[in-house]
């Protein structure tokens, strides 16, 4: 079997919802005129992501305007359609949740991102799903952002799927005093950005189609009275199981997509480093992990407790008080 898989380079505007729901149709109709018929959206494709806590109170249901416009990418194309967005669930917590959508327009299965990085706790918190989707008799991988970087994320893969879908919202390091220090940890960190997909590919025996953010990004710092001025990475990539890229888009390229024939077959994974990360994250990406995590997760987890007081004031059902360490339980193919 050979598909034509289409990874979306999206410019969003971050919050605007609708503004980026039409962006994004527009380049799935992009790809679909090119002849693909699998149209892999980035994550957070509906808002963008930054450190701003509106994108958290303003996430849809499950169900909401983002999963519509997937469905009808999806049978309006005749194709598999899929990305991820911040959702709100019945449970009153949000989740960066990857839906998965056929040419019927059916939803073959979810993934929620298991670790939000750095200051995506803010926003969400995370899954605890393996990330495994049955999709027209091929069984498929999920893989958000920096699980591309982790082990785990390959042990639940390696072997096991046929194709990996995903996508990044990967921001750059600041240009900080000093600066040749600063310039040359975010060339490293933009070199991780644009090469993660192809180094992950071979630890999942798979090929992979990952989707990216390109453009600008400012936002205020974590914990900090000054504002963030940075850009995301881009690298839109199809990728053989070995790595090899098939197209690319660079974040120079802009918004758009890379378009690519490739076969999706399971290939002997290459051996698991003994690690949490698969590749090393970088001084500056360590230590922000090290406190934007605990802070965010303390803002989402303030922010929670406060929707939830706002609702019992107004008599509405409560929903669970504390933050879940990982999402219920889900098999990764939903009815």
């Amino acid at each position: 079997m050979t598909i034509r898989a289409a990874a979306v380079q999206l410019e969003a505007e971050v919050g605007n919802i609708d503004a980026n729901l039409e962006l994004c149709e527009g380049l799935a109709d992009a790809a679909a005129a090119r002849g693909a018929n699998w149209i892999v959206l980035p994550e957070f494709f509906s808002t963008g992501v930054a450190n701003r806590p509106e994108l958290r109170e303003a996430a849809p249901p499950a169900d909401g305007a983002p999963a519509q416009l997937l469905r009808d990418l999806a049978t309006r194309h005749e194709a598999h359609v899929g990305g991820s967005a911040l959702v709100r669930d019945d449970d009153g917590h949000v989740r960066n949740a990857f839906l998965l959508f056929g040419p019927d327009g059916a939803l073959l299965g979810r993934h929620d991102k298991d670790l939000p990085t750095m200051w995506e706790n803010a926003l969400y918190v995370g899954g605890g799903d393996p990330g495994r989707i049955e999709a027209g008799g091929l069984t498929v991988g999920v893989a958000l952002c920096w699980e591309l970087m982790r082990t785990q994320t390959a042990e639940r893969l390696a072997g096991r799927v046929d194709l990996v879908v995903g996508g990044s919202g990967w921001w750059s390091i600041p240009r900080w005093r000093p600066h040749r220090l600063f310039a040359r940890w975010d060339a490293a960190n933009h070199r991780r950005a644009v090469t993660a997909a192809e180094r992950f590919a071979p630890y999942a025996g798979a090929p992979v189609v990952h989707a990216a953010h390109s453009g600008p990004l400012n936002c205020p710092f974590p914990g900090g009275s000054w504002i963030y001025h940075g850009r995301f990475a881009g690298a839109a990539v199809v990728c053989d199981a070995d790595g090899t890229v098939l197209a690319a888009r660079g974040r120079e390229d802009g918004p758009g997509v890379a378009v690519a024939d490739l076969e999706p077959r399971r290939r002997p994974p290459r051996a698991l480093p003994a690690g949490f990360w698969l590749q090393q994250r970088g001084a500056l990406g360590a230590a922000a992990w090290a406190y934007q995590n605990p802070l965010g997760r303390s803002q989402y987890r303030r922010a929670h407790e406060r929707r939830l007081d706002r609702a019992a004031l107004a008599g509405a059902p409560a929903a669970p008080a504390a933050a879940p360490t990982t999402a219920p339980p889900r098999t990764g193919a939903v009815a």
